[in-house]
């Protein structure tokens, strides 16, 4: 979803002049085109969307630049996401986060750098050259240099420099676009990128053993991309049982893919694959009344008894030409997907429908910072891992909880959205929370301050910026002392998870507190001392500030017998602890669960941690944290086992223990499973990613 920024206001005024000459004369004066000039830059939009590809819009462009390039014309209008901070490195005369592919607007990091010997060169993100261009990063030990495949030779690979900078992994791009006849300039915010006309002369399919090829014949390298669409759900044909007339919904049995290449396919293949018109609907008399089963009696046995499965739709569906790109579109079995790679002499785009399209990589991504995928083996069974392995001994590198909003604990959005806002150069999803109201369900502590308690006695991860880490099941055991030395727990603090008790809430839940039930008592205490008891009445229909130098306490269901013992103008105190104690010495700490792994041994009890028998048994895509051996920490994800579903959460513990984990905690997992690396999500593609509410970032200042 797009959310635009309003326009700022300015006051107009209206200037009359006597005549038309005068009117052009005062138009044409220098101070005035200037001033027209200026408030034309001054405009802007501003869009938040976790999808890479933009339509132009009507919307004006934001003035991006440090400073103005000269015999630039100004771009067409464009909605935005918002810019950047100045990548903090020397000679950096132009970037923003936008790029124009052919005349597509895409999200993506860009700049460019005047070197001391007046070379200027244009670095993009390797995120946008992945997903926009189709450059295959390869395996690399050196952060500073990374192979590259595209239409090149697998044994002699390009190798590009990389420099890391704000949050992004730029690859310098200079000699490889001349070389491949690109012409670029920069417009404001937007890199214009402008590649030769390519012609596709040929669409072939083929098998090879069980695996599924198109080839596509080009007559030179040409941008792709790949997009995953929702699954298909197919027609389902009525039941001829007149006992069970309704059948039950059609389960999704393929998955649309676009392939998307910037070029022309010939006119003969865009005839070849358009799809037949759908034949005409003929309009059949209603019968007259029939003896009921008499037809199923009329019809041989076995005829009766089987149904002729339909025949798989075809692979290609359609290929159209659109804005000068030529687009594939596959319908492909759930359980498959497209494997999309290059090769050179003569320039083709290969397509393969594989169960296992994951590649393996190790990539020294930044120094400190490892990107790692592959399939790991559990038994018979395989299941695709991509990981991030980070050393947090690096020098400029700290992790820290990241939250959707920073005045409010409130809210989910992507996390490729979160990540990007705050700089973070990877991160992977965190804790849980309610979908509906959008609080957090699980402990955050951040820089020493507790910002939502754990529930249920769940499992943690805790760390400090030394670099060490503790994990096991926690508890936040609060009490409220009164006056007389009384000690009432206080169940949860600024958590959704809502309970019969005392709550507490503090300015970091956000400036007001809505009831989460009806009938609550709210006491508001100011400075040690309870300035205010009030009844909340029904839920939404009132909100009670929280002030900035105290709290609020709810009292809910039985908690509202002790209101009397807290009248207003008592002084009361809060005495807090964690269980285990360890916690306690650590600024940071997240809760999800349950615990899989601690001292290398399976450690699963996820009914104790209270999670449902169906959340235990489900067998569903899944995310970890751990420490190795050498003391690093991972971030994992764990998708769809070859030919089958996700992992159990017993079988997430097996795959986490083969890796070499240590300690290792389960994260929310489903949709919610992200791993994002300077802006790209490693795991899967972004629009098939649920919003969050919170994550863990790595920040990494280069040296």
């Amino acid at each position: 979803m797009v959310k635009t920024s309003n326009f700022r206001q300015r006051d107009r005024s209206y200037i009359v002049i006597g005549n038309i000459s005068q009117l052009v004369k005062f138009l044409a004066s220098p101070m005035v085109l200037s001033v027209l000039y200026l408030t034309a830059l001054g405009d802007s939009a501003i869009a938040y969307s976790s999808v890479p590809q933009k339509l132009i819009t009507s919307e004006k462009q934001t003035k991006t630049k440090i400073t103005q390039s000269p015999n630039v014309t100004q771009p067409k209008p464009t909605f935005f996401t918002p810019k950047p901070p100045a990548p903090p490195l020397r000679g950096v005369i132009y970037y923003g986060n936008q790029i124009s592919l052919n005349g597509r607007i895409l999200t993506g990091a860009w700049l460019q750098r005047r070197l001391k010997a007046g070379q200027l060169t244009t670095h993009i993100s390797d995120a946008a050259i992945r997903q926009f261009i189709g450059v295959d990063l390869l395996n690399s030990n050196i952060a500073t240099k990374q192979p590259i495949q595209w239409y090149s030779s697998a044994t002699k690979p390009p190798i590009l420099v990389s420099t890391l900078a704000g949050g992004y992994r730029y690859l310098d791009m200079t000699n490889f676009a001349k070389t491949s006849g690109w012409q670029m300039q920069v417009q404001g915010n937007t890199l214009v990128i402008s590649t030769p006309n390519t012609k596709i002369t040929d669409i072939t399919q083929s098998k090879e053993s069980s695996i599924e090829r198109i080839t596509v014949n080009l007559d030179r390298p040409t941008p792709w991309q790949v997009n995953q669409e929702p699954p298909v759900k197919q027609n389902q044909p009525l039941s001829d049982d007149p006992n069970n007339p309704v059948p039950k919904p059609a389960v999704p049995t393929t998955r649309d893919w676009t392939i998307t290449l910037n070029g022309i396919a010939d006119p003969v293949l865009i005839q070849r694959y358009t799809p037949p018109p759908p034949p005409p609907v003929e309009k059949i008399p209603t019968p007259g009344p029939f003896p009921e089963n008499l037809l199923k009696q009329l019809l041989p046995p076995n005829e009766n008894q089987q149904n002729t499965p339909p025949p798989p739709p075809p692979l290609i569906k359609q290929v159209q030409v659109v804005n000068n790109q030529t687009i594939i579109r596959l319908e492909v079995p759930i359980g498959l997907a497209p494997l999309v790679s290059t090769v050179p002499n003569p320039n083709r785009l290969l397509i393969d429908i594989r169960p296992d399209p994951l590649l393996p990589r190790a990539i020294t991504w930044a120094t400190g910072l490892n990107w790692r995928q592959q399939y790991i083996n559990l038994g018979q069974e395989r299941f695709p891992v991509v990981w991030l392995e980070i050393n947090p001994r690096t020098v400029g590198l700290k992790i820290k909880p990241i939250l959707t909003n920073s005045n409010t604990l409130e809210g989910t959005a992507p996390l490729l959205q979160t990540a990007q806002q705050q700089l973070a150069v990877a991160a992977i999803n965190g804790g849980y929370f309610n979908r509906n109201n959008r609080l957090p369900l699980g402990a955050i502590r951040r820089d020493g301050q507790w910002l939502s308690s754990p529930i249920l006695n769940r499992g943690a991860i805790a760390w400090n910026d030394s670099g060490q880490f503790y994990m096991d099941r926690l508890a936040l055991l609060e009490n409220l002392i009164t006056p007389n030395n009384q000690k009432l727990p206080i169940l949860t603090l600024n958590s959704g998870y809502v309970q019969s008790g005392i709550a507490r809430y503090t300015p970091a839940w956000g400036a007001n507190y809505s009831p989460l039930t009806d009938n609550e008592i709210i006491l508001t205490v100011q400075k040690n001392q309870i300035i205010n008891q009030l009844p909340a009445g029904k839920v939404g229909q009132s909100t009670f500030p929280i002030p900035g130098d105290g709290y609020l306490l709810t009292l809910r269901g039985s908690g509202t017998n002790i209101a009397s013992m807290l009248p207003v103008g008592s002084s009361v105190r809060i005495e807090s602890s964690t269980n285990p104690a360890e916690f306690s010495n650590y600024p940071h700490i997240l809760g999800a669960g349950p615990l899989l792994l601690q001292n290398r041994q399976i450690v699963l009890d996820a009914k104790g941690e209270q999670f449902s028998n169906a959340f235990i048994v489900q067998k569903a895509v899944r995310s970890a944290i751990c420490k190795t051996t050498t003391g690093n920490l991972m971030f994992a994800a764990v998708h769809n086992r070859v030919g089958g579903a996700g992992p159990t959460l017993a079988e997430h513990a097996q795959l986490m223990q083969q890796m070499g984990c240590v300690d290792a905690l389960n994260l929310d997992g489903g949709s919610s499973t992200s791993l994002y690396l300077g802006g790209q999500l490693l795991d899967r593609f972004p629009n098939t990613a649920a919003r969050v509410h919170n994550g863990i970032g790595i920040f990494l200042q280069p040296r």
